[in-house]
C-alpha cells in the first residue's frame, strides 16, 4: 500500500487543485491531503476562506482519502502520523526538492519527493486568478 501526500492551501477549489490532487492519487494506492493552516502561510496572500472550510472542501473530495490541517507550528509534524512514501508537489509549490529530500532524510523519513510537472493551468486554474477577476468584475 502506497501512501501519497498532497500538500497546498486549497483556498477556492478549482480544477488546477483537482488536476493536482488525481496526479498524486494515481501516484499509489492512498491519497492524503494536509490543508495549510492560515498561520503558517508565509510565501502568498493569507486564504480567504477559513482552514476549516477549506479542509471541508477537500474532505469532500472523491480522490481524497484522508485530509488533515497541517500543524501550527511545523510542518514536518503531521508526516510522523501519515508516514507518506512519496510526497507529490504541484507543478508551482515553492519547495525545492533537494532541500526538502534532505529535511526529510535529516528527520528519519525514508519518503520519496516527486513534482506534479503537468498543468492544467488556463485561466481559470489559479486562486488568485479566480479572486482578481471577481474583483475586476465588481469595480
Amino acid at each position: 500500500m502506497t501512501r501519497i501526500l498532497a500538500t497546498g492551501t486549497f483556498d477556492i477549489l478549482h480544477p488546477g487543485h483537482l488536476f493536482y490532487l488525481t496526479h498524486a492519487a494515481a501516484l499509489g494506492d492512498e491519497l492524503y491531503v494536509i490543508v495549510a493552516r492560515a498561520s503558517m502561510i508565509k510565501h502568498k496572500p493569507k486564504p480567504i476562506l477559513t482552514d476549516e472550510h477549506r479542509l471541508e472542501m477537500v474532505q469532500a473530495l472523491n480522490i481524497v482519502d484522508h485530509a488533515v490541517l497541517g500543524s501550527e507550528t511545523d510542518i514536518f509534524e503531521p508526516l510522523h502520523e501519515i508516514m507518506p512514501d512519496i510526497i507529490a508537489l504541484g507543478f508551482d509549490q515553492y519547495f525545492d526538492i533537494g532541500n526538502l529530500k534532505k529535511e526529510l532524510a535529516n528527520l528519519g523519513f525514508d519518503t520519496d519527493v516527486v513534482r506534479v510537472e503537468e498543468t492544467n493551468s488556463g485561466r481559470l486554474c489559479s486562486t488568485r486568478r479566480i479572486i482578481d477577476l471577481i474583483l475586476d468584475a465588481n469595480r
